[in-house]
């Protein structure tokens, strides 16, 4: 579908009655289908045309691959007048039988640029996403404000003030489906999750201001297109179609609760929730802590199926941020990648998880952590990236997490890496596990020894309390069990199950107190 015909094509002629019962009102519903037709007209055939040439589905079509077909009740149809929606289709419908907000900037209607109707369209949808406790989507795709030299519309504002009480109470989806900039494109990091097509780009002012402001030349694609955006972090998913893009929102939201209101909804049971064995981790997981293996082959044999959602695998990639099933419950996973920096935590590593955490917990979504790391990152580039008071944020997420968390510490995890990673005990986790001969401590033997200038019998007695370190931490309760590779799965079924008990009161939003480093 290239157009919005489907949106409205049911709606549109449902009116079809023998107006000889109701003469009176055939003019008046004659002038009201043309101002809506006008509307669903969007920037007319030619801009419509050329906007489908380039691969990308117009705004009506871009709401109607994202909902439940059928589901789409607009309003603001009318404002803007003779423009049409004034650049912006709101409404609700469905995305998997769950009521949700949608708005699609119009690019073909004045480059989708907000106007006054558009921008009070845009707080409408926010607000009304929080009063009904459902899911707020912006597809973006415009120039931003609309307006003459020296005007100004008032409170501008107001909509990324609604957005932002939004924030933690439902989920908030942003997609970047074309050039976004100025004011709109404010939208996107405000948001829990933005993902962009290959037609995206995301700019604070777009290559003509930047020409006239500073006097560099630079293309959309240079100054904010996939590449840059996904390298500074500020979209987390890329896709390769605007179909894709929609087919991502749906399969995101799946995992969460309509509003923080609720908890996540259980997938449907089959085979796939089943208890059972894990002992192709013991091919996996190598006992040599130096061996690198996938961490993502770990998340394929632990969750339910092997088609969980990860969330920025292009940026951070010393840890694995994703959406699975565990018994047929969402959970959120955390985990160390051993195949980037040895597993170490970075910086950009350290804030995804953080901002990825808060999300997870806001919506009572479980966290499982598995952690395979020698530490934080160390050295110059990474202490100039600030990668303490990025690990310091994590920590304080992690910490201030309130909804059920569950660790396992693989092969090893040392020093701060252990304590953002959520395996100190006294942390309010549901369970902390570790394998037999999992590493822990300030630091591991071979730099403790460098480090104290060791001679070789006593670097030989850290190595051996380094291996010895899985069994003196249980013997302490360092951890709740240890547990082998193939107990994995089952360990982590018994202590969700059972963590599950604690919610035996209504959802409520995450109350914050901790202010974020």
């Amino acid at each position: 579908m290239v157009n919005g015909d489907r949106l409205h094509g049911d709606r549109r002629f449902e009116r079809e009655t023998d107006m000889t019962h109701a003469p009176e009102w055939k003019e008046s519903l004659e002038d009201l289908d043309r101002r809506r037709q006008n509307s669903y007209g969007m920037g007319g055939p030619e801009r419509l045309a050329k906007h489908h040439a380039k691969g990308k589905l117009d705004a009506r079509a871009r709401i109607g691959h994202l909902l439940d077909p059928g589901t789409f009740q607009e309003f603001g149809t009318l404002v803007g007048g003779d423009i049409p929606s004034d650049g912006i289709v709101t409404g609700t419908g469905l995305v998997n039988g769950t009521p949700v907000m949608v708005g699609a900037e119009d690019f073909t209607t004045y480059a989708g640029s907000i106007g006054p109707g558009g921008n009070a369209k845009r707080y409408r949808l926010a607000e009304l996403a929080l009063r009904s406790k459902i899911p707020l989507v912006m597809l973006l795709e415009g120039a931003g404000f609309r307006a003459a030299a020296g005007e100004h519309y008032g409170r501008t504002p107001t909509d990324l003030l609604a957005q932002a009480r939004c924030s933690g109470k439902v989920p908030t989806v942003s997609a970047i489906m074309g050039a976004s900039a100025g004011h709109g494109a404010l939208v996107a990091p405000v948001c829990d999750f933005t993902i962009m097509s290959p037609h995206g780009a995301i700019f604070t002012a777009g290559p003509p201001v930047v020409k006239e402001s500073i006097g560099e030349e630079i293309s959309k694609e240079d100054l904010g297109g996939p590449d840059v955006a996904l390298a500074s972090g500020v979209i987390h998913n890329l896709a390769d179609s605007d179909e894709a893009v929609l087919d991502d929102i749906r399969r995101y939201l799946s995992y969460f609760p309509a509003s923080a209101w609720s908890y996540p909804p259980a997938a449907e049971i089959d085979e796939s929730v089943e208890p059972r064995a894990t002992p192709e981790l013991l091919d996996i997981v190598s006992r040599d802590n130096r061996r690198i293996y996938d961490m993502r082959k770990v998340l394929d044999v632990v969750f339910d199926r092997t088609d969980w959602f990860e969330v920025q695998p292009k940026f951070g990639r010393a840890i694995i941020c994703a959406l699975a099933h565990l018994g047929g419950h969402p959970v959120a996973v955390v985990a160390n990648q051993p195949q980037v920096l040895a597993g170490s935590i970075d910086a950009d590593a350290a804030d995804k998880a953080a901002h990825f955490i808060t999300v997870a917990d806001s919506f009572h979504l479980p966290i499982v952590f598995l952690a395979d790391n020698p530490g934080m990152l160390p050295g110059s580039r990474s202490e100039r990236a600030g990668v303490l008071r990025s690990g310091a944020r994590m920590f304080a997420a992690q910490t201030a997490a309130t909804t059920l968390k569950m660790h396992v510490t693989l092969r090893k995890a040392f020093g701060f890496g252990s304590m953002v990673m959520s395996l100190l005990g006294f942390d309010d986790q549901v369970a902390t596990f570790a394998y037999p001969g999992a590493t822990m401590g300030a630091m591991g033997a071979a730099a403790l020894s460098r480090a104290a200038h060791a001679g070789e019998d006593v670097a030989e007695v850290l190595k051996t309390m380094e291996l010895e370190a899985s069994y003196r931490s249980a013997g302490h309760l360092g951890f709740d069990e240890l547990i082998a590779p193939e107990e994995t799965r089952n360990a982590l079924l018994v202590a969700l199950h059972q963590g599950l008990y604690s919610r035996q009161a209504p959802a409520e939003p995450v109350s914050r107190t901790m202010i974020m480093p």
